[in-house]
């Protein structure tokens, strides 16, 4: 299956901007509202058409609490680079000020770790995965040296209740070795977002939900029969699951693993381009139609916010 996508929680929204689709370089392929919350903003980036493996994806809370990472929780996200752009990405931090650890050596793929204006830990991974992915070339980062997409993240577990088995059982990953205290499972799916680490923290403190923190993790289903298939079969292990929600550019369920981590099973399609040209991704505030109605109550209460670099598109995000 692998990862369709990450949402974490930010804080200020333009920040968040300035940092992924400034300094990180990635592509916002998607403005739209929280649907739970439309007084939120729901931030996709990824890569050129913000395809399934390549989006991370955030709910700013300006006035939001911390959050803390712990146990019974998604750690970090790691995104993948090319392993020739390294050293591009340490002059660029440097430059941009970004403080930052490494390049260490892990499972024979260079990292960086890092953290964004929030808190949220990161890792640039260094993996021949990224290599043969096209890259989005009308960024700020030079296309050979663009972020490709998600590596993976690393769960954090207070020991083990059945979170391995789950990967392996229910979400197609294999297990993929064990190196400084991280038990390795990759997706045997084409393609980024492959890789889950499992960190076992018995006794360490369990995390809280906020901003800086991963909110869940998504898992790809190639087609909605798939995503009922794997639904059957968490439910079957008496794990709670919603039923199917739509969230117009694709369609979930949720549930939480045996450690507590929130996961989401979403499916590949339709995708972004059902309401706008590839070309205008992430261009205008996109509303799913039951919110059309309140557009002007629900644009005026959203913070004015900006792409951080030039577009072909109108700069306010916000009021169109």
């Amino acid at each position: 299956m692998g990862i369709h996508h990450i949402t974490a929680i930010a804080g200020d929204p333009q920040r968040n901007l300035d940092f992924y689709a400034g300094m990180l370089g990635l592509r916002l392929v998607k403005l739209t509202v929280n649907y739970d919350d439309p007084s939120t903003y729901h931030l996709y980036y990824g890569d050129e058409l913000g395809r399934p493996g390549s989006l991370l994806t955030f709910f700013p809370w300006p006035n939001g609490r911390h959050g803390r990472q712990g146990t019974g929780q998604a750690g970090n996200v790691s995104l993948a680079i090319p392993p020739a752009s390294l050293g591009f990405w340490i002059e660029r931090l440097l430059s941009h000020g970004v403080k930052f650890t490494g390049p260490a050596r892990r499972f024979e793929e260079q990292v960086l770790s890092l953290t964004d204006p929030d808190g949220l830990l990161l890792e640039l991974v260094a993996t021949p995965q990224a290599s043969g992915i096209a890259a989005w070339g009308e960024g700020p980062v030079v296309p050979e040296h663009v972020i490709r997409g998600l590596h993976g993240t690393t769960l954090w577990e207070d020991g083990d209740i059945g979170t391995a088995g789950l990967l392996v059982g229910s979400l197609g990953f294999e297990a993929a070795g064990e190196e400084a205290g991280l038990i390795r499972f990759r997706s045997t799916g084409p393609g980024l977002g492959q890789v889950v680490n499992l960190r076992q923290a018995a006794g360490f403190w369990g995390g809280v939900d906020g901003v800086g923190a991963v909110h869940h993790v998504a898992f790809r289903a190639a087609s909605e029969q798939e995503q009922l298939q794997r639904r059957g079969e968490i439910e079957t292990q008496g794990i709670g699951i919603t039923p199917v929600i739509d969230r117009q550019y694709f369609k979930s369920v949720y549930f939480r693993e045996p450690g507590g981590v929130l996961f989401e099973i979403a499916t590949d399609g339709p995708g972004f381009r059902i309401d706008e040209q590839a070309a205008e991704l992430g261009a205008r505030l996109m509303l799913p139609p039951a919110y059309e109605a309140r557009r002007r109550e629900i644009e005026a209460a959203l913070p004015a916010i900006h792409l951080p670099q030039p577009r072909s598109a109108p700069g306010n995000l916000s009021q169109v």
